[in-house]
C-alpha cells in the first residue's frame, strides 16, 4: 500500500500533511506504518482501516531515537509551577526550551508568582508582578522550533490571583504573549460570586516578607470584562478547576493535585506529569446502512489503550527532564480520545446537539470508559498497577462509579490500574485534516469552502469545495445543490451554542481527563450572550471552554469569506516627490529606555494638520549604535515627507521582531519603554506624539477636567502609558485620560 491508496489519490492536502509532518526522510508508507505500529497486527489494521491514529508525536517521532536523535514521544507536558524567585521563574523558562527542542507542548501555572507592588528584598523593593513574566514565557515560546512549527504553550492564572484582572487583559494587546494561550482557572466559589454578584476577596501571601495582599474583586463586572475580550480577542479561556479536579479517577487521593493543563487544555496533569495522546476515528464505525458497529468499537478500545500503554514504556526514558520521567512513572497517564464525532452523527443521520444524538453519545461514552479501564486493569493484572494506585482511593471516586460496570469494578478491586488518567478529547485539528473529517467532538466548520482560482482567461473563478463528509452524501443522494442537503446537517456557524455545549458535557461525563473546546460563533454573535454561554458551561459540567468569534481581532484560522482582490492588474502610479520642510514645525520629544540604555527620540509635526514630517533619533551614554539610529532617524523621515502615513510606517517599525537585550532588560530592570527592540519601541513613541499632536491641533485637553480620585478607582484594563482604565471604541483601544490608543 502507497500513500495515495491509504488517503485517497485526490486528498493532496492530507498526503501533503503526511509526508511533511510524518514520514521520516521519505520513507514508504509501508515502512512508516511499520515503524509506528512495532510488530502489533492489531494495531497496524486499524491504522489502515483509518479507525485509529496516534498523536502527532508518536506518528512523527517513534522509533527515531534508535537513529540517534533527542526526541519525545509525547505531546503534552506541564512543567512545576515556577515559584515566586528570579532563579525558579529563569529556571522554568530552561525547562520549557528544553522541553520544547524536544517537541512537546508546555503548560505552565504562574499563580505562585507575586502580584504587581509586592514587596521584595532587592533593588527594585517591589515585585513587576506575575503577569509581567508572561512576555519572557511567550518569547521562549517563539524561540524554539520544532520540525516547521513553533513550540504550543499554555499560560494559567487563579483566580485567587490578585493580578487575574491585568492577567485577563494581556491579548487585548495583539503584539503581547504572541506565542502562547492564555486561561484562567475558575473555582465553584468564583463562578458563584459571579452569578450572585458578589464581591470576591483575592489573596496571595509572600511568606519570604510576610506580604499579604489582599484585593476585592467585582467578580460579576469582572466576567462581564472577560467575555467582552473573549467576544472581540478569542481569549482567555475558562478552566473549571473545581470539575477539574474532582471528576477523575484520582479525585480522592489526598496529596494529588494538578499543577495546570496542556496547551490545548484537554489534559490537566500534575507538575512535570505528561501525557501520549491517541484518537479513535468514530465516523468508520459506521457502516453504508448507517449502523454504528458497537463490538468493533469495544474491541478497538482495548488495542488502543494496549498500545498506548506500549508507546508509554517505550518512551520513558525519551522525555527531556527527570521530573517527567519520575511522573511519567508514578502515574502512567495516557489519553485516548475520539475524532470525526461530526462525521459519524451525519453518516447516522443524527443531528448535532439534539437530544436522539446526545443519547446516542452517552451510551457510546459509557462503553469507551468502561472499556478503557477494563483494559487498564487487565494490564495491571500482567504488569502490575501504576506505582502510585491506592484501589480503595480508586473505587471511590464518583468518576469511576459512573462510568464502571460490575465486571470492570471487580477487575480493578482484584488488580487496580495500569494508567491513572486514560481518556481525553484533543483537537486532533491536523490529524482530521489529513483524514478528511471533522476534529475531536467538534461539528463541521462549514458545508464547503470557496477556492479562487486564475483562469486562463486572466479573471478569477470561483468555486466550491464541499467537506468530505458533505460531498459523499450528495453524490450517493444525487444532490447538487447544497441548499437541499437535509436539516441535520448543521455547522459550527449556524449551530445554537447550547447544542454545541451539550454534545460537550454529555461527554465530559465519561472523560477523565477534559476536552479541547473552542466554541466557533458567528461574527454577528451577540457580545453579551457570551455572558450566558460561559456561566451555560459551567452549570452543566465541563471542565474548560473558550470562544472564538468569526471576524474577532484574532482571526480565525479557518473563514468561510472570500476574500475580495481587484480582477483588474493596477494601473502603475507616478512615483512620488520628497517633500522639504520649512522652519515653522512643531517639535515634541521622548526620552525611551531600550536594551541599550537611553534613546532620545524627537520628531517634527506639520502646523496645520499635524502630520509627522521628521524624525531625529539620538542615543545616550550608553544607548546602542549611534551610526544605526542616525540611519533609522533618516529613513523614517524620507518616508514620512514622501508622504507615507504615519501608521504604515510604525507598522513597519513593529514587525522587526525581538532584541534580547530589550527582552532581558524588560524582565530584569523592568524600566524599558514598550516595544520589544529600538524599533518598536520608537514606533510607539511616534504614535503617541502624534495623538499628542492632533489633540492640540482640534483643542481637545491632555487630560479630562474632572478630577477623580485614581487611586481609589478599580482597573480593569490598564492603559500602558498611565495605568488608566481603557474602552472600547470603534475597535480600538482607547485611553480616555491620556489619549493613548491601539488600533486594529
Amino acid at each position: 500500500m502507497d500513500i495515495k491508496e491509504w488517503l485517497g489519490e485526490e486528498n493532496n492536502l492530507g498526503i501533503d500533511i503526511w509526508e511533511k509532518k510524518y514520514c521520516y526522510q521519505g520513507e514508504t508508507f509501508d515502512h512508516w506504518l511499520d515503524r509506528i505500529s512495532v510488530g502489533d497486527e492489531e494495531l497496524k489494521q486499524l491504522i489502515i482501516e483509518k479507525k485509529f491514529l496516534f498523536g502527532g508525536r508518536i506518528l512523527a517521532n517513534r522509533g527515531l531515537h534508535l537513529t540517534g536523535l533527542k526526541i519525545t514521544l509525547s505531546n503534552c507536558y506541564v512543567v512545576a509551577p515556577p515559584e515566586d524567585s528570579i532563579e525558579s521563574i529563569f529556571e522554568t523558562a530552561g525547562k520549557l526550551a528544553r522541553t520544547f527542542s524536544y517537541g512537546g507542548g508546555v503548560g505552565i501555572d504562574i499563580s505562585k508568582l507575586a502580584p504587581r507592588g509586592a514587596k521584595i528584598n532587592n533593588t527594585a523593593s517591589e515585585t513587576s508582578g506575575a503577569v509581567s513574566f508572561t512576555d519572557l514565557f511567550s518569547m521562549v515560546t517563539g524561540l524554539i522550533g520544532q520540525h516547521g512549527r513553533r513550540g504550543a504553550l499554555m499560560l494559567t492564572m487563579s483566580c485567587d490571583h490578585p493580578d487575574l484582572e491585568e492577567f485577563m487583559s494581556v491579548k487585548t494587546d495583539l503584539e503581547r504573549v504572541t506565542k502562547a494561550n492564555m486561561s484562567i482557572r475558575m473555582s465553584d466559589n468564583f463562578m458563584n460570586a459571579v452569578r450572585d454578584k458578589k464581591k470576591y476577596i483575592q489573596t496571595f501571601e509572600r511568606p519570604e516578607t510576610n506580604d499579604i495582599t489582599k484585593k476585592e474583586l467585582d467578580a460579576h463586572e469582572f466576567f462581564k470584562k472577560l467575555c467582552y475580550n473573549n467576544w472581540d480577542y478569542g481569549e482567555p479561556g475558562c478552566l473549571f478547576w473545581d470539575r477539574i479536579e474532582s471528576w477523575n479517577l484520582l479525585s480522592e487521593f489526598p496529596d494529588y493535585h494538578y499543577a495546570g493543563t496542556n496547551p490545548c487544555a484537554e489534559e490537566p496533569l500534575p507538575a512535570g506529569g505528561s501525557c501520549l495522546l491517541g484518537s479513535i476515528n468514530l465516523s468508520n464505525f459506521v457502516d453504508e446502512y448507517g449502523e454504528f458497529d458497537e463490538d468493533e468499537f469495544r474491541r478497538c478500545v482495548g488495542v488502543c489503550v494496549r498500545a498506548l500503554n506500549g508507546v508509554l514504556d517505550e518512551g520513558l526514558p525519551l522525555h527531556p527532564l527527570k521530573e517527567q520521567r519520575e511522573s511519567v512513572r508514578d502515574w502512567r497517564q495516557i489519553g485516548l480520545g475520539i475524532m470525526g464525532l461530526a462525521d459519524m452523527l451525519i453518516k447516522m443521520e443524527l443531528t448535532y446537539g439534539s437530544r436522539e444524538a446526545m443519547d446516542f453519545c452517552d451510551h457510546l461514552g459509557t462503553i469507551m470508559a468502561d472499556e478503557a479501564m477494563k483494559a487498564s486493569a487487565l494490564l495491571a493484572k500482567e504488569d502490575g498497577p501504576f506505582p502510585k494506585c491506592n484501589i480503595d482511593h480508586i473505587l471511590a471516586s464518583p468518576y469511576f462509579i459512573h462510568n464502571a460496570s460490575d465486571e470492570t469494578k471487580e477487575l480493578v478491586k482484584k488488580y487496580g490500574l495500569r494508567n491513572s488518567q486514560l481518556l481525553t478529547i484533543a483537537p486532533t485539528g491536523t490529524l482530521s485534516t489529513m483524514l478528511g473529517i471533522s476534529g475531536g467532538i467538534e461539528p463541521i466548520f462549514a458545508n464547503y469552502y470557496v477556492r479562487r482560482t486564475t483562469s486562463l482567461s486572466d479573471h478569477d473563478e470561483y468555486y466550491k469545495v464541499y467537506t468530505p463528509v458533505v460531498k459523499s452524501y450528495m453524490e450517493k443522494h444525487g444532490i447538487t445543490d447544497d441548499l437541499d442537503l437535509p436539516a441535520f446537517f448543521v455547522t459550527a456557524q449556524n449551530l445554537d451554542y447550547k447544542q454545541r455545549l451539550n454534545q460537550q458535557g454529555t461527554w465530559q461525563m465519561h472523560i477523565d481527563a477534559s476536552i479541547s473546546s473552542t466554541v466557533n460563533l458567528p461574527s454577528e454573535f451577540p457580545e453579551e450572550d457570551v455572558y450566558d454561554l460561559y456561566m451555560y458551561a459551567w452549570q452543566i459540567g465541563c471542565k474548560g471552554v473558550t470562544v472564538f468569534r468569526d471576524g474577532c481581532k484574532r482571526l480565525g484560522i479557518l473563514t468561510t469569506k472570500e476574500e475580495k482582490k481587484e480582477e483588474t492588474p493596477k494601473k502603475k502610479e507616478k512615483r512620488g516627490f520628497v517633500e522639504n520642510v520649512e522652519d515653522d514645525v512643531v517639535g515634541k520629544k521622548r526620552k525611551l529606555i531600550t536594551g541599550c540604555g537611553s534613546l532620545h527620540c524627537t520628531a517634527f509635526f506639520d502646523p496645520s494638520d499635524g502630520q509627522l514630517l521628521e524624525v531625529y533619533l539620538n542615543k545616550g551614554s550608553t544607548g546602542g549604535c549611534n551610526n544605526f539610529m542616525i540611519g533609522l532617524s533618516r529613513m523614517i523621515s524620507l518616508a514620512a515627507r514622501s508622504g507615507c502615513e504615519i501608521s504604515d510606517i510604525v507598522d513597519q517599525l513593529k514587525s522587526c521582531g525581538s532584541c534580547p537585550s530589550f527582552v532581558l532588560r524588560t524582565h530584569t530592570q523592568h524600566d524599558t519603554s514598550k516595544g520589544s527592540c529600538c524599533p518598536t519601541a520608537v514606533g510607539h513613541a511616534l504614535i503617541d506624539m502624534y495623538k499628542e499632536m492632533q489633540r492640540e491641533i482640534n483643542g481637545t485637553m491632555l487630560y479630562d477636567d474632572k478630577k477623580e480620585d485614581k487611586a481609589q478607582r478599580k482597573v480593569i484594563n490598564p492603559c500602558p502609558k498611565c495605568g488608566d482604565e481603557l474602552e472600547f471604541q470603534g475597535g480600538c483601544n482607547v485611553c480616555k485620560s491620556c489619549g493613548w490608543t491601539k488600533c486594529d
